[in-house]
């Protein structure tokens, strides 16, 4: 049985482990929206399996590479180990493996071993590549569309164009890649590496149209008078959001979308020598960052000019003077809640911005049409009592900031102007696509959506996950089926004698990887680089191997506490079962279910919190009868289908 995370007076809350318990003890894969196993790729890192680490990365990933550099890393902040000291550098390992192996390596090999039924991507999901490819249909060619050319949008073409359906992607730009292309600065994440990302997706076989957007005019019901048979809408958040007071009409005042969109196009945007940025999410840090590498001209000419010569926009210095201001206090930033964002947060201080926090702009001043200062009043506090955004404001504080140019970044909408009302197509009161979240369908038949046009914006792992989503939701409704996935356990006993763990791994400390130096910060250049391959398999090391559990075989045990004395992290007990609360589960019913103890004295649970265990081994080392073990647990998941009444 597994404790729950706190005691509640005498009894302690405990679950009894089913099928989900497993999947879920493999937190770092619980939280990836696409279900990667990271926990494995890591411990292959650690076991020096560089090739193998790569393939389980990238199986269910098609945008692997980019997110060892820019992914929000949920899976990090649910890290097991983070409850102890601080989480596993998944995200950075990722880098490391896909550096050897990926796009941007010179293995091209190892591409074409994706798709081998045999490579091993730990606990295997219906995104596992082979079986999207191998075990689920012959060449169907019903045509899909796909609109915008995003992540979410060229995952869902990527899994299509697998399952051999003739794919279509609609993108209304000049390049395809949208917010992660447009949007994400290039000193964290080179045009290079998405242009090979998207190259690679697209010999899957889809076929990208550029320049090509929906208008009122070509819809949806254009598209299917061109025998479409369904379509996945995943138009990205390319428009800012302003803010609504006296003074956001002046010359200076930007939005942040507009700026990344236009320095990422190989623009230079004069900003003047002081630059506000609004805002406290990782767009607002992108913009901050990159305006502090913008090289300040002469004059306040507000005209966009080609950035010819990048070379010597590089070597410019930057801009001094740069602050980030926002309602929230520093803890409550967006980018504070997670792993990744706190080490986003502290390069930006080492950069040498400037944080001015619980304050809100009250009008922009200018002179003669152009921005000169913002007047700032007091935040109290940002959220209400029930945790909700309600920022409260106190007038008494009241302060004037000079500024040449503010820097919006307090959001993004998506335009859906090209949706009709005969489209059948529903919205929410928020404006966007409102859809069924388990499959992604909207309120028309075979029209599906998913990233920013049906959640707002989103990071790019769930963006990538909506679009894989769509696709297994797309194939479900073209062959008039439906279904969950089986899933089997897969469970082995190790050896006690024969587990082992790395020396001194409960007391290695997380590394960021190495970034280049604060002079060197200028232009273009990217600020992270790869581990070593030393520091990569020292980081890997840190794993707490989640997969491994510790087993107890009641039948074995003669309550000799052994295993609980020797716990270094006091995780396991014995109690009487009246001190477990078993969600309405009561003692007698347990006595039903398992029997009364051999002797018919009380009967005592084995109880253990997994939130505290480091899988070091000592209490199946300690165990004289062999009740305590080390077990590993796999998961596959395996499609069951059934015709649906009505279907197609």
């Amino acid at each position: 049985m597994s404790i729950g995370e706190s005691k509640l007076g005498p009894n302690y809350p405990v679950s009894i482990p089913d099928i989900q318990f497993w999947m879920d003890m493999v937190p770092c894969q619980a939280a990836c929206p696409v279900r990667t196993d990271a926990g494995r790729y890591v411990q292959l890192i650690a076991a020096g399996d560089y090739e193998q680490a790569y393939l389980t990365a990238r199986s269910p990933n098609p945008f692997a590479s980019v997110c060892g550099r820019v992914c929000a890393a949920p899976c990090e902040d649910r890290c097991r180990r983070g409850k102890i000291d601080a989480p596993v550098s998944i995200r950075a390992l990722k880098r490391f493996v896909t550096e050897k192996y990926g796009v941007e390596s010179l293995a091209p090999e190892t591409q074409q071993q994706l798709f081998q039924i045999h490579s091993d991507p730990g606990n295997k999901t219906v995104w596992h590549l082979p079986l999207l490819r191998e075990s689920r249909r012959q060449q169907t060619r019903e045509k899909v569309a796909v609109i915008g050319a995003g992540p979410a949008g060229l995952s869902c073409a990527h899994d299509l164009a697998l399952m051999g359906y003739a794919v279509t992607v609609f993108e209304g730009s000049d390049t395809p890649g949208g917010m992660m292309y447009h949007g994400i600065p290039e000193f964290r994440l080179t045009r290079s590496l998405i242009h090979k990302e998207i190259d690679r997706i697209l010999e899957m076989g889809a076929e990208l149209r550029l320049n090509a957007p929906l208008t009122p005019e070509f819809g949806l019901k254009e598209l299917r008078e061109q025998g479409y048979e369904a379509v996945f809408l995943s138009v990205g958040t390319q428009r800012g959001r302003d803010l609504g007071i006296e003074g956001a009409e002046l010359d200076g005042v930007i939005r942040a979308i507009d700026y990344l969109l236009n320095v990422n196009n190989g623009y230079r945007v004069d900003l003047g020598g002081k630059v506000v940025v609004i805002g406290g999410g990782f767009v607002a840090f992108d913009a901050a960052r990159m305006a502090r590498r913008s090289a300040p001209e002469e004059g306040h000419s507000s005209d966009l000019a080609p950035a010819l010569d990048a070379a010597r926009s590089a070597l410019r210095a930057g801009i001094s003077d740069v602050t980030m201001m926002s309602l929230e206090s520093l803890d409550e930033l967006p980018v504070m809640r997670t792993a990744q964002g706190k080490e986003e947060f502290e390069e930006a201080q080492r950069e040498g911005i400037r944080f001015l926090t619980q304050r809100s702009a009250r009008r922009f001043i200018g002179a003669n049409g152009r921005l000169k200062q913002i007047e700032l009043t007091g935040v109290r506090r940002t959220y209400d009592d029930s945790g909700r955004f309600n920022p409260e404001f106190d007038d008494s504080v009241r302060e004037v900031v000079e500024a040449d140019t503010v820097i919006l970044a307090i959001g993004q909408q998506t335009d859906l102007s090209f949706l009709k009302p005969e489209d059948g197509v529903e919205l929410t009161p928020q404006r966007t696509v409102k859809v069924d979240r388990q499959t992604l369908a909207t309120s028309a038949a075979g029209i599906y959506a998913g990233g920013d046009a049906a959640f707002g914006p989103r990071n790019l792992i769930e963006a990538v996950a909506n679009g894989k989503q769509a696709a297994l939701s797309i194939d479900n409704y073209l062959r008039g089926v439906s279904g969950m996935p089986e899933v089997r356990l897969r469970i082995s006993k190790i050896r006690t004698r024969e587990y082992t763990t790395s020396p001194d791994y409960d007391r290695l400390e997380r590394e960021a990887p190495p970034s280049i130096d604060l002079k060197r910060r200028t232009g273009i250049s990217e600020v992270e680089t790869a581990y070593s391959e030393e520091e990569a398999r020292r980081q890997a090391e840190r794993c707490l191997m989640c997969h491994i559990q510790t087993i107890y075989d009641a039948d074995k045990c003669v309550l000799c506490n052994r295993c609980v004395d020797v716990c270094p992290e006091y995780c396991l007990k014995l109690i009487p079962v009246e001190e477990a609360a078993l969600d309405g589960i009561t003692a007698e019913e347990i006595r039903r279910s398992y029997g009364d103890s051999a002797d018919g004295g009380p009967l005592s649970v084995m109880i253990k919190d997994d939130d505290k265990c480091i899988r070091c081994g000592l209490c199946a080392l300690r165990c004289p009868t062999d009740a305590m073990t080390m077990e590993v647990f796999f998961y596959e998941e395996s499609e069951t289908m059934a015709r649906q009444g009505g279907a197609r």
